[in-house]
């Protein structure tokens, strides 16, 4: 399990964000002056599967990367469900609203990953620096 630093412009949403919770997320950030969870994204076409509070909060705040989680989205290991009862999500839906750019509803999908790794504590000074091609946090 590796977490890499990415630029945020190559990141892609599949969900919209809530934008009260947005604000609380920034000023975690302020306050702690580091992100502590990565964003969870799909190596293959990198649409953000968990963390779009994160990424958008890191953006509006002028940062250029975020530490980032890479999985195998096709892997069984990866499933997805509604936050919301009665609602149904699929890989598929989630792929195609990062594709198209045509977002989810904020917490639309909820995605588990076994073993999944948390709490990387990466100062957010760090996010700003040009040249990270071999940066690597764990």
């Amino acid at each position: 399990m590796t977490i890499t630093l990415v630029p945020l412009k190559d990141l892609r949403p599949h969900e919209g964000v809530n934008s009260m919770h947005l604000a609380e997320i920034e000023c975690d950030l302020m306050a702690d002056g580091m992100i502590k969870d990565p964003i969870i994204v799909d190596a293959g076409s990198m649409i953000i599967l968990d963390g779009h509070h994160r990424y958008n909060a890191l953006k509006r705040m002028g940062y250029t990367y975020a530490p980032v989680y890479l999985v195998d989205y096709r892997s069984d290991r990866v499933t997805v469900d509604a936050w919301r009862k009665g609602e149904h999500v699929t890989k598929q839906d989630v792929l195609a609203a990062g594709l198209s750019g045509r977002l989810l509803p904020a917490k639309t999908s909820h995605h588990t990953l076994p073993g999944m790794l948390h709490h990387v504590n990466v100062p957010l000074a760090l996010l700003r620096e040009e040249n990270h091609a071999d940066q690597l946090c764990s």
